[in-house]
């Protein structure tokens, strides 16, 4: 991999100098006279590294890097020969990533840039961890849905949402009928096919601004943000509809269906998560006892 870096000095012996063997060990390199020019550069050019002096015309090195580092994620090494002026921490304050005095080796110059790379590689590579864990934390295993701890965080969300600007909010609970049943006949094998099936119908009639989770083992709920009640119960019944139209194959040669009960609700005005999940359950439950195979909405917390 090619590291691209950009040196800024108004010190035109040093700049070139240190262009020349910044090249020699093969990195992409840039240079500029002073601060204004190198914001300029970096408008197009993607560095890894800003090496600048800290004494220049106009704008100094150390503004140069607070500038740097509010608009771009981008390490900066600092320069100078004034070492009673400017101090480390002052660098480091305003961003700087390393800090070395002139007249330095060039060879003392590469083993500080590679270090900064390596804590950059790093730091990048921790990021990405942080960032996977944080999505399985969130994450059902089996279906890649959103799992419950996501979808009360979420339904918080947008209740506060819907308190800001008046939005309408509504959520479907839906669990799959007499599913006990269908995995002690079956097993867990045909279940899991079962439940991946649920969450691509689910999907395929979901807008993009549209969630939905696994809210348990069964059951699956999805928040329909600006959408009212009877916008709520078309999906939730196309839902319903595509679910009980298909035909599973649990083992060669045969041949079992499932059908899903759900529960639709709308936000009232004043309305917590709690009551709002109720209400969703209780409509739900209302399918169960009424049937199964059905949507009910419930429209008050009365």
């Amino acid at each position: 991999m090619t590291y691209s870096i950009l040196i800024v000095d108004d010190n035109i012996a040093i700049k070139e100098s240190v262009e020349e063997y910044l090249k020699i060990l093969k990195y992409d390199v840039k240079s500029a006279s002073n601060a204004d020019k190198a914001l300029e550069i970096l408008n197009s050019f993607e560095a890894d590294i800003v090496l600048t002096d800290i004494m220049m015309q106009g704008m100094d090195g150390l503004e140069l890097t607070r500038k740097i580092k509010k608009q771009y994620d981008i390490d900066v090494m600092v320069m100078t020969g004034y070492s009673a002026e400017y101090l480390y921490e002052e660098a480091v304050q305003a961003g700087a990533s390393d800090f070395i005095f002139k007249p330095f080796r060039f060879e003392e110059l590469d083993l500080r840039i590679n270090r900064v790379l390596r804590e950059a590689s790093f730091k990048k590579e921790r990021a990405k961890l942080l960032k996977k864990l944080e999505k399985l934390a969130i994450i059902d295993a089996l279906t890649g849905l959103y799992n419950s701890r996501h979808f009360f965080s979420q339904i918080k969300t947008e209740i506060n949402r819907h308190n800001r600007y008046s939005h309408a909010l509504s959520l479907l609970i839906l669990d799959i009928d007499f599913f006990k049943k269908y995995n002690d006949t079956w097993g867990h094998l045909g279940e899991d096919e079962v439940l991946m099936r649920i969450e691509k119908t689910i999907k395929s009639c979901m807008r993009s601004m549209d969630t939905a989770y696994r809210y348990g083992g069964e059951e699956f709920a999805i928040l329909l943000p600006e959408t009212g009640l009877q916008r709520a119960c078309v999906v939730g019944a196309r839902i319903k509809d595509s679910i009980s139209s298909q035909i599973f194959e649990p083992e060669p040669g045969k041949k079992a269906s499932v059908t899903v009960s759900l529960g639709a609700t709308e936000l009232v005005e004043g309305e917590d998560f709690k009551s709002l999940i109720n209400r969703s359950d209780k409509a739900l439950y209302k399918s169960k006892d009424t049937g199964r195979n059905k949507l009910t909405y419930i429209v008050s917390k009365s």
